[in-house]
């Protein structure tokens, strides 16, 4: 009887270890079991079944890594019996036994377990895989899959790297995909570090034709994401999905746990999503729509702690909203969980060898004072220079603050900062931004390239602290960096969906001559933008997606901008901040030419774009 039940035991730790190598068993928090997931409950409900039938299984919504450091970068996939997703809204909690799922009055369990395996390897041949594991995943984590790969040699290190998932003792495979680490934090980095920085891709407003454009040129090596990943809208509400059979599901502004793995889901359909994904390590943080429109750390625009807005939503508060979007992100997106006595931390950093610090940082969901929800805009207006007023929250801030000047005093020669401009963001807390400006200036921290989205519109600016240094708008003379702004990957302009060429240049120019730091500014179209990374400087390009009504590989280079290290400011050539001429938007010095020169990415031929 007691050898039996030394065996009996021994199986379940050797079951329980098993779920141990997939990432998302931890999340939201390894360091509380009442918010995580019972490991040792969901290997008691497997342990004894027959494992899933491999042909059942399905790699349904492609490969991704991410969150990569010198010796380590994630891995994710998905492996399930169906592209649908889990339709629970509880977890297994060690505590609560109304959230085990072998209570089946409450959700439907999978008792049999899903095995993966994982190998990476410097050829897509696989003839030298360097590092291979195994995970676990069940119905628990909606079939998701996160793993670290660990270990590399140094000979490996910052090199491309292949890597696939296969279902356990089978030929299903996954697709191959595509990866690299980043140079350890005292390497002396050569060659350009080439990233693609995005945000704010809305599902039925079209095509995420802008992601897939840097694949089909093969021009990065890592994608930066600002967020606005997902948004959280029924069909109709912002974006009619009918036009192109791109309606987002679940149809209806999504709260629970489900729908917010559901919206995930089908964003990840896109062929173009997908494909950056697979080929490009991306490194990305949310902004609000991940969870809500201009959320703040107590609510957001159509939601807020009080018991009409309960009653309203459906029993859905806040909170449990927040959790339910954080948990549904971290099991869906190849990121790590910096903190684990901390489950809502998304900040952190990444040290490019000596080249540059990449600070991401949390300006909406961690600790966000009250935003402009639409009815308090002119409350806000009186209290937005209060010395109280903050995007991060004292904590993150005072860890930003001190990564600036580690930064610096380590010899890194760039600091490329996630920080956002408008009146909904940095403009609507000065104070927050006053304290940035001080630590910059005082402690003559140069080199800073920040970086923003969530506006819908491009724009070059130099960073300067207006009304505290002197200013010269002609040389950027008194500006300590720059700042470079993205328009959307498919959410329409600022000045409506449907804005013509000529009004958006209108707006343009109306913009740029109320403000003395910016430089470029333009509204028309949808896009990207690419940042070139060497010591000597920084050259920024910006990609317009013409259209995104139909899936193509078309883009129209928008205009280049260059930073020289030590300038702090946007390069002037002949007195205009631009490399060459600018295709369209309104730019100090210069002017554009309208030539509508269109490169096809999947063609590699250039071409005059007419329209459709």
């Amino acid at each position: 009887m007691a050898r039996g039940l030394h065996l009996c035991l021994a199986f379940a730790g050797i079951a329980s270890a098993a779920f141990t190598g997939n990432l998302n068993y931890d999340s939201p928090s390894k360091h509380h079991a009442s918010l995580g997931i019972s490991i040792s409950k969901v290997a008691k409900r497997t342990y004894g079944s027959s494992p899933q039938d491999p042909n059942q299984l399905n790699f349904t919504h492609g490969i991704a890594s991410g969150d990569p450091y010198d010796d380590s970068v994630i891995l994710w996939t998905r492996a399930a019996p169906s592209s649908d997703n889990n339709e629970s809204n509880v977890t297994v909690s060690g505590y609560v036994p109304l959230y085990d799922h072998s209570t089946e009055q409450y959700v439907a369990k999978s008792n049999s377990p899903i095995c993966v395996d994982w190998k990476i390897s410097t050829s897509k041949s696989f003839d030298h895989v360097i590092n291979s594991g195994r995970a676990y995943t069940s119905s628990d984590i909606d079939y998701t899959i996160k793993a670290n790969m660990l270990a590399l040699e140094n000979s490996q290190r910052y090199t491309n790297g292949h890597y696939q998932f296969n279902v356990c003792n089978s030929n299903n495979s996954s697709p191959i995909g595509r990866t690299k680490t980043i140079p350890s934090s005292n390497d002396k980095v050569s060659e350009p570090v080439r990233l693609a920085v995005y945000s704010c891709s809305n599902y039925p407003f079209g095509f995420f034709n802008a992601y897939g454009n840097p694949v089909r040129k093969d021009s990065v090596d890592y994608v930066i994401h600002l967020g606005d990943y997902i948004y959280e809208y029924a069909n109709g509400e912002y974006g009619w999905g009918n036009s192109y059979d791109r309606i987002p599901l679940p149809d209806r502004e999504i709260l629970t746990l489900y729908d917010y793995r559901k919206r995930i889901a089908t964003y990840r359909t896109d062929l173009d999503l997908l494909a950056s994904h697979q080929n490009f390590p991306w490194i990305a943080v949310w902004d609000d729509h991940e969870v809500a429109d201009n959320t703040w750390r107590s609510g957001s625009s159509h939601m807020n702690n009080t018991e009409e807005s309960f009653i309203m939503d459906g029993g859905v508060s806040v909170d449990q909203r927040k959790m339910n979007a954080v948990r549904a992100y971290f099991e869906w997106m190849p990121i790590r969980q910096v903190d684990m006595d901390d489950n809502l931390r998304i900040w952190r950093k990444f040290k490019f060898g000596n080249l540059f610090d990449l600070v991401m940082l949390d300006t909406r969901q961690y600790d966000r004072a009250i935003t402009d929800v639409y009815w308090n805009t002119e409350y806000l207006g009186e209290i937005y220079n209060d010395a109280s007023r903050t995007l991060m929250g004292p904590r993150q801030e005072a860890w930003f603050y001190r990564t600036l000047r580690e930064s610096s005093t380590r010899g890194a020669t760039w600091r490329v900062i996630d920080l956002p401009y408008n009146y909904d963001q940095w403009d609507g807390y000065q104070a927050n931004r006053n304290r940035t400006f001080h630590v910059i200036y005082e402690n003559n921290i140069g080199n800073n390239v920040f970086l923003a989205g969530d506006s819908h519109a491009s724009w070059v600016s130099d960073l300067v602290w207006l009304d505290e240094h002197p200013y010269d708008s002609a040389t950027g003379s008194g500006s300590m960096g720059v700042e470079f702004a993205g328009s959307a990957v498919s959410s329409p302009s600022p000045a409506g969906q449907n804005v013509t060429l000529d009004a958006a240049m209108s707006y343009s120019e109306r913009l740029t001559a109320a403000n003395a730091e910016l430089q470029w500014q333009e509204l028309y179209y949808r896009g990207y933008y690419e940042l070139y990374i060497s010591h000597e400087k920084v050259d920024a390009s910006f990609f317009g997606i013409p259209t995104t009504t139909v899936r193509n590989g078309y883009e129209i280079p928008l205009a280049n901008f260059t930073v020289l290290a030590g300038e702090n400011k946007l390069h002037r050539t002949n007195g205009s901040p631009a490399v060459g001429n600018i295709e369209t938007g309104s730019i100090k010095g210069g002017t554009p030419t309208h030539s509508n020169l269109t490169y096809d990415t999947e063609t590699k031929t250039w071409f005059t774009y007419t329209g459709l």
